[in-house]
């Protein structure tokens, strides 16, 4: 059946009769021929629609037929005939659009080509099946592919007042959500061109080309400035949702936007970098962090992987103040981040950033930590009526809102005074102290890894980016340092002097490292300082600031003075390149690689939709943040792990997994290049590159621990034993 409407019912008697061959044949062409336009109109669509659901070769030489007529087609017509092929609503199962597609998609492009604004991302979503066809069924599909093409050549009608359809489109939540929030700037003058340029960024760079015309555009576009930071806000707080993925087969996807509006905010990320405004490299960093971030808030698989590289890459444009900042949000990136491949490329803009300024990626981040506001006793003050807001930092690295009553009270929360007469400034408090807990977990985490890599500082950069800085200060004066008062000497490049420790303590001339027998170290013009690290000292300086801090009660930013290390046994000596401390242990592999990919260690997943039955999960260690990226060793630690219980199928996700060998891998760096990875001897690695890759195996295992492997280190015994430098067991090898 065709249809039950009068002309359907006609078509119906037609087919019927055709078939029979009583007449001759013909009889629906001849019915076609006979109709007027509005009717062959109707007539295409409830063929076109009994050949989405099944084929009719007499169906389909009318469809041919009508597809080389002028219909008159409308903007509602043409979208129905596309919408049956292509989207959440298609009729056409996605195999079968392939089987007919030479039947369907012409009268298709006809009825877009008769109207004035078609529906441009389906019918691109169409170019895509048909160069797919082409490809791997034959030429004939070659014609269809160059129509589609001559279709999405032409230009989009511009009309002032009026935002064209394909832009900020209904495929997804943030197309609505931004007209519906700035309708009145999508109306300006000049908009519509910008917008439609901004569609064109289907990469993730742009061409110099594109940003000339992208600042023409904008320069001429009504408070375009503006425009661009609104809609690059939203999309930076636009929940995770279900998009409308116009891909082949029909698949919808979780992520913050669709084909179309992702290029358009990409275009917008690079019309940023030509705009002298002081929120640039912030909105920029806040879609990168926010896209790149795995759908749930965890995981590889980005929110949106396009926006987030082009997020990154832009970040690593910006120059100056601006680089600075674009620094301090890279830096965020890789924390947050566990997709290895937007990871790799903010490592990459990090140096690049840092290279144009002839910096250290380290350095350029520690100049680039921002103050809030806070002056040096880390304290913002505003006045908010009878009340004071308090902004405040303290050791080890808290941040705090509160605020201080006419009697000099001290509330944790806004009193309803102030909510009600200054809520508007409250606001920006309120939002700095959320940016200050967030900097002060990323700052935590440098740190830390500056106590892995064994980073020095001359005195005169230790106290203005680190003690005195009114944020890394809470973090770095609740720590333990050590200095080299000589450590400037020309006989002595790596700093391998007389190091002695002490807390950072404020003297009438300076700063000085607090012994825990009670003296002090002056830290002279000329010193060298690094963070101490346990692995480097012996069990009784160990006891002593261990018991100096609970005397103290002395609260520390992240484990240093209690922190685990883990010395070489002389099983691991007799060894060589490889530790089987850790090996032949069960884990439950979703909390084992949860914890792993917190801890920065990445590999091919186990399970069903894995990569085989075992992985080699891979984290490459800090380095001294003081050398360039062209000089000195890197270091990574790998751990095999492999299946053990493939869990169930739908999950489709391994259930245990067992732990196997650590070893480490040396690349030198030197003439400006990176040499290739290479197996090194435990003796080799440094102290606390060992000690900390051992210590996150010793996590995983007594965190995830879901048994021992029967399979696993053979002929092998496990006992726990305690290790010479720590008051805590710790899981050792002996055979």
């Amino acid at each position: 059946m065709v249809g039950t409407t009068s002309l359907g019912r006609r078509l119906n008697a037609a087919l019927e009769s055709e078939k029979s061959g009583e007449a001759g044949g013909g009889e629906v062409l001849a019915l076609v021929d006979a109709l007027d336009t509005a009717e062959r109109r109707e007539c295409a669509l409830l063929m076109h629609r009994r050949t989405c659901l099944r084929g009719d070769p007499v169906v389909e030489r009318a469809l041919g037929h009508l597809a080389g007529q002028e219909l008159g087609w409308s903007t509602a017509e043409a979208d129905v005939l596309i919408g049956r092929l292509v989207g959440p609503d298609a009729e056409v199962a996605p195999h079968e659009l392939r089987d007919r597609f030479r039947s369907l998609v012409p009268i298709t492009l006809s009825a877009a080509e008769q109207i004035e604004e078609f529906d441009r991302p389906r019918v691109r979503a169409l170019r895509r099946t048909a160069e797919d066809l082409r490809i791997h069924t034959g030429d004939e599909y070659t014609g269809i592919r160059d129509r589609i093409d001559s279709l999405l050549r032409r230009g989009t009608p511009l009309v002032e007042g009026r935002l064209p359809r394909h832009l900020l489109d209904g495929l997804d939540a943030y197309g609505p959500a931004m007209r519906a929030a700035h309708a009145e700037l999508l109306a300006g003058r000049g908009v519509a061109a910008f917008l439609t340029h901004c569609a064109l960024a289907d990469k993730v760079r742009a061409t110099r080309t594109w940003r000339r015309r992208a600042s023409a555009l904008l320069a001429e576009a009504e408070s375009g400035v503006e425009l661009v930071r609104r809609l690059l806000e939203g999309i930076a707080a636009q929940p995770e949702h279900t998009v409308a993925d116009l891909n082949p087969w029909g698949i919808t996807v979780r992520g913050l936007a669709g084909d179309t509006n992702t290029c358009v905010v990409r275009g917008l990320l690079w019309s940023v970098l030509d705009l002298d405004v002081a929120w640039a490299a912030p909105v920029t960093g806040a879609v990168a962090l926010h896209a790149g971030v795995g759908v749930g808030g965890s995981g590889g698989e980005c929110r949106s992987g396009p926006l987030a590289s082009t997020a990154v890459a832009v970040l690593g444009e910006f120059e100056g103040r601006r680089g600075e900042e674009a620094v301090q949000w890279l830096g965020r990136v890789r924390n947050a981040v566990r997709n290895r491949t937007i990871v790799k490329a903010a490592t990459k803009a990090l140096e690049t950033v840092a290279g144009r300024a002839g910096l250290t990626p380290s350095m350029v981040r520690e100049r680039g930590v921002p103050a809030h506001g806070l002056d040096a006793r880390g304290v913002r003050e505003e006045a908010l009526g009878e009340y004071t807001a308090v902004l405040a930092v303290r050791e080890p690295g808290v941040a705090a809102l509160s605020f201080r009553g006419p009697q000099g009270r001290v509330l944790k929360s806004a009193p309803k005074p102030v909510r009600e007469r200054y809520g508007e400034r409250l606001a920006p408090l309120r939002a700095a102290s959320k940016e200050l807990r967030t900097l002060l977990t990323v700052e935590r985490s440098r740190l830390e890894d500056h106590l892995t890599a064994g980073t020095t500082w001359p005195a005169e950069d230790w106290e203005r980016y680190y003690i005195d800085h009114p944020v890394t200060g809470s973090v770095a004066r609740a720590l333990l340092w050590e200095a080299d008062p000589d450590g400037d000497r020309d006989g002595d490049p790596e700093g391998d002097g007389h190091w002695t420790a002490g807390l950072p303590e404020r003297t009438g001339t300076g700063w000085a490292l607090a012994g825990a027998d009670g003296t002090a170290l002056p830290v002279g013009p000329g010193a060298r300082l690094r963070l101490w690290h346990p692995v480097r000292a012996d069990g009784e300086e160990i006891a002593e600031w261990r018991a100096e801090l609970m005397e103290r009660v002395l609260g520390q930013p992240f484990k240093q003075v209690f922190r685990e290390v883990y010395a070489l046994t002389p099983a691991e000596v007799a060894a060589g390149a490889h530790s089987d401390r850790f090996a032949g242990h069960v884990l439950r592999y979703d909390q084992a690689r949860a914890l792993m990919a917190e801890r920065g260690w990445t590999g091919d997943h186990l399970g069903f939709f894995g990569d085989g039955d075992s992985s080699e999960m891979v984290r490459e260690l800090p380095r001294p943040g003081e050398l360039p990226v062209d000089e000195g060793a890197f270091w990574r630690a790998r751990l095999l792990v492999e299946l053990v219980d493939l869990g169930t199928r739908e999950t489709g996700i391994a259930s245990l997994c067992s732990t196997g060998q650590v070893h480490f891998e040396r690349r030198a760096a030197s003439a400006g290049a990176r040499g290739t990875w290479e197996r090194a001897a435990l003796t080799d690695v440094p102290a606390p590159v060992l000690s900390e890759a051992l210590r996150d195996v010793d996590l995983f295992v007594g965190v995830a621990a879901g048994g021992a492997d029967p399979g696993g280190a053979a002929g092998e015994d496990t006992r726990v034993t305690d290790h010479p430098l720590t008051d805590r067991p710790i899981t050792d090898r002996v055979r």
